[in-house]
């Protein structure tokens, strides 16, 4: 108990000699300054549409996510191709999913349940759903738990993600500006290509947070 108190005693002197030096360095600053405001750039450089849409396909890829293209009409098909080159008996739906989506499948249909175990979860083949929002400088797509992306943990458990990004619609340059479209009480999951991780021999383990094989279907307008 004794040194258990010095401890602290010395923790208090400590903290004291530190804001000390805090406050002696804040003894010349005008009590009225105001804070500099910095002109952060909203995005880097001008892009055309078509030129933001191919920033994101690059910057997926570079995150070693898998880029489809398709248009609404081939977009059933190849999902369902996609469900089937992978082996894919099971697929997770969040309830809000347009059911044109997988009409083309066979695959069981697993619905996004509260009382679903993480190891249910586990034995899920595949996952597909839509996005929020995608942000080509970082190759970053947002879900923000909306009823055609569901719960986090759907997107988090199961080894193989689909996400369906509608273009150009969704997609934006910047961070700043997917910010803008997003609802800060909402529960945002950002994802930049599948799960990895590197040990510090800098060897890279993908699939140790979330999905190991990320798959992105752009969908352009008829």
């Amino acid at each position: 108990m004794a040194a258990h108190a010095r401890r602290e005693g010395r923790g208090q002197v400590s903290r004291e000699r530190i804001l000390g030096r805090v406050r002696r360095a804040l003894a010349d600053a005008p009590a009225d300054e105001t804070p500099i405001a910095r002109d952060y750039l909203r995005e880097h450089g001008q892009r055309t549409v078509a030129q933001t849409v191919e920033l994101l396909a690059e910057n997926l890829a570079d995150y070693r996510a898998v880029v489809h293209r398709t248009d609404p009409r081939g977009l059933a098909g190849l999902i369902a191709a996609l469900l089937e080159k992978r082996g894919a008996a099971s697929v997770l739906v969040p309830p809000g999913l347009d059911e044109g989506w997988l009409a083309a499948t066979g695959a069981a249909r697993v619905a996004d349940r509260a009382g679903s175990t993480p190891g249910e979860l586990d034995r899920v083949d595949s996952v597909v759903t839509a996005c929020a929002v995608a942000i080509a400088e970082t190759g970053t797509l947002v879900l923000d738990g909306s009823p055609d992306q569901g719960r986090r943990r759907i997107t988090l458990v199961p080894d193989h993600h689909i996400c369906v990004v509608r273009v150009p619609g969704q997609v934006v340059s910047s961070v700043p500006q997917g910010l803008e479209r997003l609802d800060p009480a909402r529960p945002l999951t950002w994802i930049s290509g599948p799960s990895a991780t590197s040990d510090i021999e800098l060897d890279r383990v993908e699939g140790v947070h979330g999905p190991r094989t990320l798959e992105v279907i752009l969908v352009g307008e008829d």
